[in-house]
């Protein structure tokens, strides 16, 4: 069977966690930890990084630490991962949803105004599969309105947008470095991985305090057992933090082979006319976090499908997110959508992920493409 996805770990990351193992640090202090924080806030042109136990811990923290609120809404893309909505409902908010982009699958940018109210704070754009979203119209209309930004890169290691294209100012950025706080998960699938984890990254240093304290139970520096803030239990292990500074010296490699793994399918699946594929827009380089496909409406099948078949003959694959304005506990909460995302709703249909991790090798994509025109040919 040909693995949906497998970490790439090596010499390295074995020598950093036996050094944790040597010394003793293996909780929540350690080297490690704050090197991963600074050389990840670096790499993603940030001033402050602070890690969390994961991904979905660091969209809560940041929802928490820009002052979101109970009666606040928050934009936020309808076809991701439910961690985005759980974030805004833990502080009390609501989510309102945006459709995806039928061609990136990100949110559309082009319905983000006609969901703006009087009671709108903030929008969460959420790059997907590795692509980004078109943040300059995001950081435009949030200058405008004066809204906040919180920006989900879990999916984006990497990924760069060219932003102020046209303009004598224009320049590329990495995917982390857009808005008032940005969010990433190092879970096993993610192109950096520590297991489980995530982080914030945030240029505001009285932001970062507060994101630490929040992390570590509202614990303060001087008072260790006296609390003015609630706070949670979000911290990073120093054993993880290890694993993710290892993987973190060699994120270009792992980056790159993670863009020619996806450009290897694109050209093996290129003239398969059942499928269509991911895009790269001209102001994106996409690193194709998962390599995703949706089936055309005439083809004989549906993903479900598809995945059958595939799984049958040797490709594990994932199936896409099903939109929050379809998800039966948000629904039961009044938030659901009813018909307003309906290219959600075909994607979340017609489409599925194959085959994606960095250690995945060219003869494997070779044969999952066989698979796939022998399937739909």
């Amino acid at each position: 069977m040909i693995p949906v996805s497998e970490p790439l770990l090596g010499a390295r990351e074995q020598e950093y966690v036996a050094e944790c193992l040597r010394t003793g640090w293996i909780s929540s202090s350690g080297r490690f930890i704050e090197l991963f924080e600074q050389r990840w806030a670096a790499y993603c042109g940030r001033r402050h990084g602070v890690a969390m136990c994961n991904g979905t811990a660091a969209l809560v923290a940041a929802v928490r630490a820009l002052g979101l609120r109970r009666g606040d809404e928050v934009i936020v893309p309808t076809f991701t991962i439910i961690s985005c909505a759980l974030a805004v409902l833990e502080a009390g908010a609501t989510p309102v949803w945006v459709d995806a982009d039928p061609d990136t699958w990100t949110l559309d940018v082009a319905q983000l105004e006609d969901r703006i109210t009087p009671r709108t704070r903030a929008i969460m754009a959420v790059h997907l599969y590795g692509h980004p979203v078109d943040m300059d119209a995001v950081l435009t209309l949030a200058q405008r309105c004066d809204l906040r930004v919180i920006e989900d890169a879990a999916e984006a290691h990497g990924a760069e947008y060219l932003e102020h294209r046209g303009l004598p100012d224009a320049r590329w950025r990495r995917c982390g470095s857009f808005g008032d706080a940005s969010c990433f998960s190092f879970y096993a699938n993610k192109i950096v991985t520590t297991g489980e984890g995530g982080m914030v990254l945030i240029d505001d240093a009285v932001l970062a305090e507060s994101l630490r304290a929040g992390r570590n139970l509202g614990f303060q520096t001087s008072r260790r057992f006296v609390h003015e803030v609630l706070g949670f239990n979000f911290r990073m292990t120093n054993l993880q933090a290890a694993i993710g500074a290892a993987q973190l010296e060699r994120v270009d490699e792992l980056v790159a082979r993670k863009r020619e793994i996806g450009q290897q399918y694109t050209r093996r699946l290129a003239h398969l006319p059942a499928l269509q594929l991911p895009v790269e827009r001209p102001w994106a380089r996409t690193v194709y976090w998962m390599y995703g496909v949706v089936l055309h409406d005439d083809a004989p099948m549906t993903a479900a499908d598809l995945a059958a078949v595939l799984h049958q003959r040797g490709v594990e694959t994932r199936p896409f997110f099903l939109g929050m304005h379809e998800q039966p506990v948000l629904c039961r909460m009044g938030l659901g959508g009813g018909d307003s995302c309906p290219v959600a709703t075909r994607l979340a249909r017609r489409g599925l992920y194959l085959p994606s991790g960095v250690g995945l090798s060219d003869d494997d994509v070779a044969r999952v493409c066989d698979v796939l025109h022998k399937v739909l040919a």
